[in-house]
């Protein structure tokens, strides 16, 4: 583990999210389709006799196809990002039981941010000024354990509280050992969900006797402007608030249209930085995402100008000519002025509460 990196990342972190807005690097897996990859690819040698088919586990290729993976998280170092995510949105052991793969979730975790880390330390080296860090990326998992799978029984659920917990907790475990300096929950749609990865993380803090920034960054899932567990950008933020979140923000679902009015939403109360990276607009018939660097970097370069944001990037669909085009349109602009609050009572239902 990179010690020095992981117990500096804090002040460091903060001190150039003071000077300038942060640029977080693209999407994975829009990358790892260029490359077209078929079921023998993804095995690799390692699992070539595996017994069930693993096309699609992205998150498998850190460990059967690491030279593209590292490729991909150079090529978004090279458009200008400040900020890396590992390639383990899928990698918790509750999500890796489609393929049957709980047992290398550890293993794949400590590899993707081995991965991540020395493409991090290569740009580093190349310009010193410009730290460049690694967010070991906890995904939302694929269960939900708020809402009931099951129409005709509300009450059942299909992941309970101290699962997650357990899932979360290995693969924090996993990402700081790997070399991780920050830990980003990320796409969240259930709150619960989330609450079970703050404690799983703050739980593993206090057990290595350390700690790492913590970025927060929700999914507001339809023009309802809520959560898919059913919250507003607001009632969400006062919901994860106790864990003093390094950033707090949104992504993936909607373009930076569409998005706009909630990042706003967001940026009023947050007592701490705010981060946003929609996808490259909404998928058309086919899936894919029409919306070019330019445009993507001119929505963007407004909530800059607007004072909006500290921290921006790319989900769905974006690659690095977007992260470039972003990184571009944003130099120079101040980044949002943390703001002080005053003291209130501040509650969190399904809508906000505060008094």
């Amino acid at each position: 583990m990179s010690q020095k990196t992981n117990s500096n990342a804090q002040a460091t972190l903060t001190e150039a999210a003071k000077q300038r807005i942060l640029i977080l690097d693209g999407a994975m897996g829009t990358m790892i389709q260029r490359h077209k990859l078929e079921e023998e690819d993804y095995r690799g040698t390692q699992f070539a006799d595996w017994h069930c088919d693993v096309k699609g586990n992205n998150d498998l290729l850190v460990l059967t196809q690491p030279d593209i993976i590292y490729q991909i998280h150079c090529d978004y170092f090279e458009a200008g990002a400040d900020i890396i995510e590992t390639n383990t949105f899928n990698a918790t052991t509750i999500a890796m039981a489609d393929y049957d793969m709980q047992a290398q979730s550890r293993d794949i975790n400590v590899a993707a941010a081995k991965l991540a880390r020395k493409a991090a330390d290569l740009y580093t080296a190349k310009t010193p000024d410009k730290p460049r860090f690694v967010a070991g990326v906890l995904g939302p998992t694929n269960r939900t354990a708020s809402i009931s799978p099951d129409v005709n029984d509300p009450g059942k659920r299909n992941v309970t509280f101290d699962e997650l917990v357990e899932a979360y907790s290995e693969s924090t475990e996993a990402l700081i050992e790997g070399g991780a300096d920050l830990i980003m929950l990320e796409t969240i749609f259930d709150t619960l969900n989330a609450k079970a990865a703050a404690f799983a993380v703050e739980s593993v803090f206090e057990k290595l006797g350390m700690s790492l920034p913590v970025m927060i960054s929700g999914t507001i899932t339809d023009a309802s402007g809520r959560t898919l567990s059913g919250q507003t950008a607001e009632a969400f933020y006062y919901s994860m608030r106790h864990i003093s979140p390094f950033s707090f923000g949104l992504n993936c679902a909607l373009g930076p249209d569409l998005l706009r009015q909630y990042v706003d939403e967001v940026a009023n109360v947050s007592e701490c930085f705010i981060s946003a990276h929609p996808n490259a607009g909404l998928p058309n018939e086919f899936g894919e995402y029409d919306m070019e660097g330019p445009e993507m970097a001119e929505h963007i370069k407004e909530w800059a100008q607007s004072g909006l944001v500290n921290v921006v990037g790319g989900c769905c669909g974006s690659t690095p000519e977007h992260i470039r085009d972003i990184a571009n349109a944003v130099e120079g602009i101040a980044p949002r002025k943390v703001p002080v609050f005053e003291p209130k009572m501040r509650l969190s239902g399904l809508e906000p509460f505060v008094h």
